[in-house]
């Protein structure tokens, strides 16, 4: 059974930090590009990190840029998303996507991506 399982949201004071794991089941992550998305409520999903499957360069949205930082352990099987000085505007339900053939500016479409996960909540708030 293919599956993407995100874990590590929470609540989180201004300028406190995170770490979102996304871990695959019934396939390898090796060749697959993974993003991180997340959505606010009464917003639109929006595309936050990109990591791709050739050679693990990197992709950030402006608004996180600096701040985020994603990475993988392909022996794990697992994607991270490490978030530091996290913000009130960085709440939402983040949500990891896989595809093997995304690549460019397209990561931030979540129309083209083949796997889903089922979110995990971020709140930053005092």
């Amino acid at each position: 059974q293919v599956q993407l399982v995100e874990s590590g949201g929470g609540l989180v004071q201004p300028g406190g930090s995170l770490r979102l794991s996304c871990a695959a089941s019934g396939f390898t992550l090796d060749y697959y590009g993974i993003t991180w998305f997340r959505q606010a409520p009464g917003k639109e999903r929006e595309g936050v990190s990109f990591i791709r499957s050739s050679h693990s360069s990197t992709s950030y949205a402006d608004s996180v840029r600096g701040r985020f930082t994603i990475s993988r352990d392909n022996a794990k099987n697992t994607v991270y998303l490490q978030m530091n000085s996290l913000k009130p505007g960085d709440t939402a339900v983040y949500y990891c996507a896989a595809d093997r053939w995304v690549y460019g500016t397209s990561w931030t479409r979540p129309d083209l991506y083949e796997y889903w996960g089922q979110g995990t909540q971020v709140t930053v708030s005092s």
